[in-house]
């Protein structure tokens, strides 16, 4: 039976996260190499109606490409724009037959229940770029960081880095008692110790 993760603790974490990002710090960094914090939010805005359009199997311009984050592109009322278009996205995936059959995001064809999780890693790990270009607090719900580090690890396992490329980093090597959310980001490539000062 395939495993449905529920992406409304994550994605209510971060559409409360995204209505205190100020707007004077749009242009400045994240742990995302070199997106801003407005390229971040663009991103999130692209993943969440791209992920939305797999959950439903509308296959089409939305998850065909993978546009290039541009916080440009921002809308004026993104605060408000982002955070409904997350709870589309949660309410997509929500219907168990979004995790059946194959679907499509980035151009790439796979499983419905593969993409449902990396939907989850994304909401999850950008939650922690926002936060730490914007110097907000965040801190996900110990389920949300426990699926998210589990799919990781079954999807990028540390033995096969090739699988990695252009996608996240190596792991960063951190203690094995440290703080869940550090567990995770560092999984992914990031290093939590990272400031918008480093």
């Amino acid at each position: 039976m395939t495993e449905i993760v529920d992406l409304s603790a994550a994605a209510g974490q971060l559409s409360d996260l995204i209505e205190r990002v100020d707007q004077d710090r749009l242009g400045a960094p994240t742990p995302c190499d070199d997106s801003t914090i407005g390229d971040v939010l663009d991103h999130i805005s692209g993943v969440a109606q791209a992920f939305r359009a797999a959950a439903a199997k509308e296959l089409g311009a939305l998850t065909s490409a993978v546009p290039a984050p541009d916080g440009s592109r921002l809308r004026a009322d993104w605060r408000v724009e982002i955070p409904k278009q997350l709870a589309a996205l949660v309410q997509a995936w929500a219907d168990p037959s979004a995790w059946e059959g194959m679907t499509q995001v980035g151009g790439v064809d796979l499983p419905g229940a593969v993409a449902g999780q990396i939907a989850h890693n994304e909401i999850v790990l950008h939650g922690w770029d926002l936060a730490q270009g914007s110097g907000l607090p965040y801190q996900p719900d110990s389920d949300s960081l426990q699926a998210c580090l589990s799919a990781l690890s079954v999807m990028y396992p540390p033995e096969h880095l090739e699988r990695r490329q252009g996608i996240f980093g190596p792991p960063v090597d951190v203690p094995q008692d440290a703080p869940l959310v550090d567990r995770v980001v560092a999984f992914s490539g990031r290093d939590p110790s990272w400031t918008a000062h480093t």
